[in-house]
């Protein structure tokens, strides 16, 4: 595979894993309640999750997620449902100052709100098939979504390390009720957005 493709693969990476979204959001809370620690494990978690779709993809194993509707649907609803699950979560929260996400469940979460997004496989399953060559090695394919998972949780990390060496993340703590209330209405409107999206093309 050609440098220029290397290149091209990892400027959509980056610009996909900088995109504002739930991902962020999670990583954002989970670094604000747990600290530096939460923070980082719930990127490490959220790039494995995305480097195990773009591997999928870059198989070829993606094409059945797009190809097969309940499954698709499936994975939808259940992205909803962690999404809603999140939503309450933070809402309930009391807000309390000290750490409550730890790095065991910020791991957790950032892989699920990765893996129970199909449309990241969908994504590179777009992607992969105007990148990769016919010919491209075991050894491309590998590299590939091993590149797509490392650049997504090297950005994670960043923006967790950012918040936490800055007197950002205190300020944010300090008001902890209230970003626990703004992003578990955030996180709700979107898992509502996606049943009423999947909801009306089932009708249509």
């Amino acid at each position: 595979m050609e440098l220029t493709a290397w290149l091209t693969l990892a400027g959509i990476c980056a610009l996909g894993a900088a995109s504002p979204g739930p991902s962020l959001g999670v990583v954002l809370a989970n670094t604000v309640s747990g600290g530096r620690g939460a923070g980082v494990a719930t990127a490490l978690g959220h790039g494995i999750g995305v480097g195990i779709y773009a591997a999928l993809a870059v198989a070829g194993m993606a094409m059945v997620l797009t190809t097969s509707p309940r499954l698709f649907i499936g994975l939808q609803i259940a992205g909803a449902a962690f999404l809603a699950w999140l939503g309450m979560g933070a809402l309930r929260s009391t807000g309390a100052s000290g750490p409550h996400a730890g790095t065991g469940r910020g791991f957790s979460e950032g892989f699920l709100i990765a893996f129970l997004n199909p449309k990241i496989a969908a994504f590179f399953l777009a992607l992969f098939a105007s990148l990769v060559d016919p010919s491209a090695t075991s050894a491309e394919k590998a590299g590939m979504g091993l590149m797509a998972g490392a650049i997504d949780a090297t950005w994670y990390a960043l923006v967790a390390l950012v918040l936490s060496g800055t007197g950002l993340g205190p300020w944010l703590q300090s008001r902890g009720r209230l970003f626990d209330r703004v992003m578990g209405v955030s996180l709700l409107a979107v898992a509502i957005a996606l049943v009423v999206r999947l909801a009306l093309g089932a009708d249509s």
